[in-house]
């Protein structure tokens, strides 16, 4: 007979699968297509927040601080395009959930 061993260690690597994995099945079978939607909706005032939380911070390190040295501003300016591209790709994420609910919605509901 085989040990049980060999299956138990499956269960540590694939546990992280199981729990990033799980919310969004709970969330369709709870509810349903119209979870998706209201899952995109918030992910896009997740994105839009965001890149109106970074023009914020750069306008007031320019407004308040001045325009510093070279170096200063290329880390603000960074700092910026980087929160505006983490926006831009939640907001995407965002409308693809709303065009999958909406899919699900009128072809399968």
């Amino acid at each position: 007979m085989r040990s049980r061993a060999s299956e138990s260690f499956l269960l540590l690597p694939l546990l992280p699968i199981f729990l990033v994995g799980l919310p969004p099945m709970l969330l369709l079978s709870f509810l349903g297509f119209a979870g998706l939607v209201i899952l995109g909706v918030l992910l896009i005032c997740v994105g839009l927040s965001g890149g109106l939380d970074a023009k914020n911070a750069f306008n007031e390190e320019v407004i308040v601080h001045g325009y510093a040295r070279r170096s200063e501003r290329a880390v603000q300016t960074s700092n910026l395009h980087s929160a505006i591209r983490f926006g831009t790709a939640m907001s995407a994420t965002g409308a693809g959930f709303i065009v999958a609910g909406m899919v699900g919605f009128f072809c399968f509901g």
